[in-house]
């Protein structure tokens, strides 16, 4: 059977300067969102280019890390900073199974731990990241709306907060055609104005189990369920994707 490739060319949604010691990624604020909602299908307005609070999806820097650094049997990466279009990321030719993705300032933005074997293969590495990203895109409104419905809670509509916290994935084979991610368990702890989201997935290769993981998010803000607030909410995102859709 011939390889599946994506379309997916992550060189087109990062910089790379490799005139330093170590190589420096950077972000412009169109390469960021044009990866979210071209490639994600993400429509948080944090990632529109003109928003005040603008930030790179922690899809990208999870992306452009496997373009690096290559796919290991276990890995697992805990976001702990938000990038700017401003952030210069030291991304050190040779890095250990354990080390933190700072900036030129020393500031940490992601904690990685890797062990196993490892591929390279260009190939699987772009199909594993463009589907992991496209599920995990899903999270806001298909799978957190039905959580916070179960729950009776909600997010702020006025101000909607969701923070990527941490992911992990394990593999048992690192090769695979038509790769694929299923949803295996999705549960939301409610901790007063604060919330818990825990999503566990299977990855597939022509529809067999190649291995798992999980995304865990932290929400604020958390009040009593609104139907029709939420509504309001699902139906604002629903029209930003129509509109960008629309134009393509």
């Amino acid at each position: 059977m011939n390889k599946m490739v994506t379309t997916m060319n992550i060189e087109n949604y990062f910089n790379i300067d490799s005139s330093a010691s170590a190589p420096q990624v950077s972000f412009t604020r169109n390469q960021a969102s044009s990866f979210a909602k071209g490639v994600a299908g993400d429509f948080n307005p944090i990632h529109d280019e003109d928003h005040r609070r603008f930030c790179v999806p922690g899809d990208l820097l999870f992306s452009v890390f496997l373009a690096q650094y290559g796919v290991n049997q276990e890995m697992k990466f805990e976001f702990s900073g938000m990038v700017l279009d401003t952030t210069q990321l030291i991304f050190p030719i040779d890095v250990s199974d354990s080390f933190s993705l700072q900036d030129v300032n020393e500031k940490d933005y992601m904690d990685i731990t890797m062990s196993g074997e490892k591929t390279r293969d260009p190939d699987f590495i772009s199909m594993l990241s463009e589907k992991y990203v496209q599920f995990s895109s899903r999270t806001f409104p298909d799978i957190l709306v039905p959580l916070m419905e179960k729950e009776n809670v909600m997010i702020n509509p006025a101000r909607p907060l969701v923070i990527y916290k941490n992911m992990e994935i394990y593999l048992d084979k690192l090769s695979g055609n038509n790769i694929d991610l299923e949803l295996k368990n999705a549960e939301l702890k409610n901790n007063g104005k604060k919330g818990e989201v825990r999503l566990e997935f299977s990855i597939l290769a022509d529809g067999e189990e190649i291995g798992h993981g999980a995304k865990n998010l932290l929400l604020s803000g958390l009040r009593e369920y609104d139907l029709s607030q939420l509504d309001g909410v699902v139906t604002s995102y629903a029209q930003r994707k129509s509109e960008f859709l629309s134009k393509q």
